[in-house]
């Protein structure tokens, strides 16, 4: 039966034209396409038609009618019409207009429409083979092919399913290709800052209270060192810390990585979760590691820092991601599960009778986001059989009697916190970094936490080193650092004098297959 096109214009527009139309009937059923021709017109009502037409199609692509309204009621629109207008949208788009309501989640997973995208993208393309002349053939376009049966006996949504797969698969394999270069100091990808920007990378907080109500909050800032990443998040109106039961820190990528690399910021994006720290006891989850005049500092575990205002509630939340597996953790694990790294597999070694004890490079860094105070590389550390006790192993990087060996912290140090309208400093705090790799230069112990100095009770005996001493100590799975720093009156900075690190033993021996 044939259809007029003034008909659907006047039923789906709202407020008809000012001159009615009386409209003839057309060829053909076409309500969408672009061809069309009176059945039985004159020339004149033809002509009279057309430039009617053309003024009300004018009047809806600039949004204006006679009355200043050209609203599409979708509700009364059936649905053919619905689906041929999503044929026209492109991927993120369809992604985006399937959240608005049942209806459009149903009809935007068109099997039909979605293998088009599916062919047009991702499937090769195949030229007709004919004779014909010279001309024909340049001006021969190739074309798909379309195999009615691929999408006809298929569920609803499955050319969806296999479209989006393939676009993360492809996405993510491009992605690791980045991390392909490593720094032979630090044994870490040379771009991971660049893979950060290609995946469309960024972290988000996810606070959530006692009754499952989820505060969703976007990173503030970021800063790039030589082997991390830190991230602070702030916003004017927190919820009440009081009410506040966990958060969860996820890395968010978008599920379709775009060809302009534009990526439409409220979706269609995936989380993948990173860490997850409990807050309702702060005094037993968390240590207080140092305050100023408006905010105090806690610690988490796994190197979160929390700053509450004295007066109450939180300023900001701040944290520091080794680059060691971060585009892995951050894009490969799922809202609800963490990314599992596949465990090296031990490579024994029957000939060396100290395997595992020597060959060791430590490459660490102490800064306040992105603010160096020391930058060093560690070569040819070993520990000796006698000093390996207490299910530790000791290595000794730095020498408390060797006085060449002793290191400055150039710059005040501290660690500065910035919110809308207020900064400080944490005096006394900074982030340290430390990547110790094996003897095949493989990433044995990676860290990156905040950390403070603490006052030591025992003066420095070094004659050189009169002024107050410090220490620094940081403890996880897998071992701990410990450092010793000295005040210098004379030059007004601190010196490392002392500087140890304790390996498992489980570690150590799950690692290189031994038994110490």
């Amino acid at each position: 039966m044939a259809t007029g096109r003034g008909w659907i214009l006047r039923q789906h527009l709202r407020g008809p034209p000012e001159t009615p139309l009386t409209v003839p009937l057309f060829k053909g059923n076409s309500v969408m396409g672009d061809a069309w021709a009176p059945d039985s017109a004159s020339s004149e009502q033809s002509t009279a038609l057309t430039g009617q037409l053309s003024r009300i199609k004018r009047m809806h692509i600039r949004g204006q009618s006679s009355n200043s309204s050209s609203v599409v009621n979708f509700d009364r629109m059936p649905p053919e019409i619905v689906m041929k207008i999503f044929s026209y949208l492109d991927a993120e788009s369809l992604l985006c207009v399937g959240c608005v309501k049942k209806q459009f989640y149903h009809l935007s997973n068109d099997n039909a429409i979605w293998y088009k995208i599916y062919s047009t993208s991702l499937l090769p393309t195949r030229k007709k083979w004919s004779i014909k002349s010279v001309e024909e053939s340049v001006a021969e376009k190739p074309t798909i092919c379309l195999n009615l049966p691929e999408f006809q006996n298929r569920e609803s949504g499955y050319w969806k399913k296999e479209y989006i797969a393939k676009k993360i698969a492809a996405g993510r394999a491009a992605i690791i290709r980045l991390l392909k270069p490593i720094n032979t100091y630090t044994g870490l990808p040379l771009k991971t800052k660049q893979a950060v920007r290609a995946s469309g990378l960024r972290w988000v907080i996810i606070l959530k209270d006692r009754h499952g109500k989820e505060y969703v909050m976007d990173q503030a800032n970021i800063s790039f060192n030589e082997t991390s990443v830190t991230l602070s998040w702030c916003c004017a109106h927190w919820p009440s810390l009081e009410t506040l039961s966990s958060l969860q820190l996820c890395g968010v990528t978008p599920v379709l990585l775009g060809k302009n690399k534009v990526h439409l910021k409220n979706g269609p994006w995936r989380r993948s979760l990173i860490c997850e720290y409990a807050l309702g006891n702060l005094t037993e989850e968390a240590e207080v590691i140092g305050s100023d005049a408006l905010v105090v500092l806690y610690r988490f575990d796994q190197g979160l820092l929390l700053g509450l205002w004295k007066k109450g509630g939180i300023a900001f939340v701040m944290t520091s991601l080794h680059c060691h597996q971060l585009i892995e953790r951050s894009i490969l694990g799922s809202a609800t599960m963490r990314h599992a790294e596949v465990p090296d597999k031990a490579i024994l070694d029957d000939v060396d009778p100290e395997y595992g004890m020597h060959g060791y490079q430590l490459h660490i860094e102490l800064h306040n986001r992105g603010n160096p105070y020391m930058c060093y590389t560690f070569r040819g550390l070993f520990c000796k059989r006698d000093f390996i006790k207490n299910g530790y192993m000791r290595l000794a990087v730095i020498s408390y009697k060797n006085h060449n060996q002793h290191l400055p912290l150039v710059g005040n140090v501290g660690l500065t916190w910035r919110v809308d309208a207020f900064e400080g400093n944490i005096e006394n705090c900074f982030i340290m970094d430390a990547t110790i790799l094996d003897d095949s230069q493989k990433p044995f112990w990676c860290i990156s936490a905040p950390v403070n100095m603490i006052l030591s009770p025992k003066p420095s005996t070094l004659y050189q080193y009169l002024g107050p001493k410090y220490y620094v100590s940081h403890v996880d799975c897998t071992g701990k650092v410990y450092m010793e720093l000295v005040w210098m009156e004379e030059t007004n900075e601190y010196y490392v004098v002392n500087l140890i690190l304790y390996f498992s033993t489980q570690k150590v021996n799950s690692w290189f297959g031994t038994n110490y």
